[in-house]
């Protein structure tokens, strides 16, 4: 839908056809500077306020980071209340989800200030993130080249996660009692895949995108609400280059694909199974990629991993391949 607008060639310089794609909005100034900017909210998706408002926030900045940008230089918080809560709920929650919301600001070394409140059915939070960069502070989003490998910073699974963690908690929910009679998983590994998302989301993927300049990164995209395989596409379909991409791994929070194939569907392992706070996907040149892994364990202490591989290809098409391998971590 946002297509329709044509804003025409040249006006979005994050992406090769000049228009509305992939993380943000990057566009020159007069002053010839570089402003890049994105927006997202969300809703409640994890039982604490708090860890709501950190994801929230981490969320946000992770479209500027998909740039390659090291400093996010302010935020704008979008926040609904709960109008349906109790009052003195309503104020915790709020104010705890607002706490979440500029810890990880803090982390982040940015400032909020200002945005917009208002009263909703349901609480959301998220923000616009703007960062003001000189040329050569930021990747582009459109220069992925044949031989490039691809790099994922965080495992796939939350929506799987989530969901059972949500099931679990419901009395009597079916799904649950199917895990619970197959034995798919115990209620120990659910708690610990819920433990294991809530971490992932929550954690900002600044360093990710810091240390892609380091390591000559050739175009990113954070992988959220449209799956691996659908952000794989749109990168590709955004590259100056007759280019695609093929995956040949999948990292997977332990216990996601089990409950995938034996429960309900999420589309995981076919790669549309949506992903809250993801990290990023890096293309790389061959010869930089386990460095730029190392580096972000270093920093983050947490795994990245090699996922696939950019190919010469006229149709621009990614895929994963048939006998891609699936990581359970």
């Amino acid at each position: 839908m946002l297509a329709d607008l044509n804003l025409g060639d040249g006006q979005n310089l994050g992406t090769a056809s000049g228009k509305i794609a992939l993380d943000c909005s990057v566009r020159e100034t007069r002053q010839g500077n570089f402003v890049i900017s994105t927006t997202d909210f969300f809703f409640p998706l994890v039982d604490s306020p708090y860890l709501q408002g950190r994801i929230g926030a981490a969320n946000v900045l992770s479209d500027l980071y998909a740039e390659g940008v090291e400093h996010c230089d302010f935020v704008l918080m979008l926040l609904a209340a709960c109008r349906d809560m109790p009052t003195a709920e309503r104020e915790i929650c709020t104010a705890e989800m607002v706490k979440g919301f500029r810890d990880a600001c803090d982390e982040a070394g940015t400032a909020i200030t200002g945005g917009q409140t208002v009263l909703n059915p349901w609480p959301i939070i998220g923000g616009v993130a703007t960062s003001v960069v000189a040329k050569g502070e930021f990747v582009p989003s459109d220069g992925a080249r044949a031989g490039n490998v691809v790099v994922l910073t965080k495992p796939l699974g939350t929506q799987v996660a989530v969901n059972v963690h949500q099931w679990r908690n419901a009395p009597g929910n079916k799904l649950w009692k199917q895990i619970e009679e197959g034995e798919v998983i115990s209620e120990e590994q659910a708690e610990e895949m819920m433990h294991q998302a809530v971490c992932s989301m929550a954690r900002l993927n600044k360093n990710g995108g810091r240390l892609m300049l380091k390591h000559g990164a050739k175009a990113c995209t954070d992988v959220t609400g449209f799956g691996i395989l659908g952000h794989a596409q749109n990168l590709m379909e955004n590259q100056v280059a007759q280019v695609g991409m093929e995956l040949h791994t999948l990292p997977l929070i332990a216990g996601a694909r089990a409950v995938n194939d034996q429960v309900f569907d999420f589309r995981l392992t076919i790669g549309y199974s949506a992903e809250t706070s993801g990290g990023l996907m890096v293309c790389l040149p061959a010869d930089q990629a386990e460095a730029y892994i190392a580096a972000v364990r270093e920093v983050d202490r947490s795994e990245s991993w090699i996922i696939g591989r950019v190919v010469e290809d006229p149709n621009r098409n990614a895929k994963i391949l048939n006998d891609a391998k699936f990581l359970e971590v």
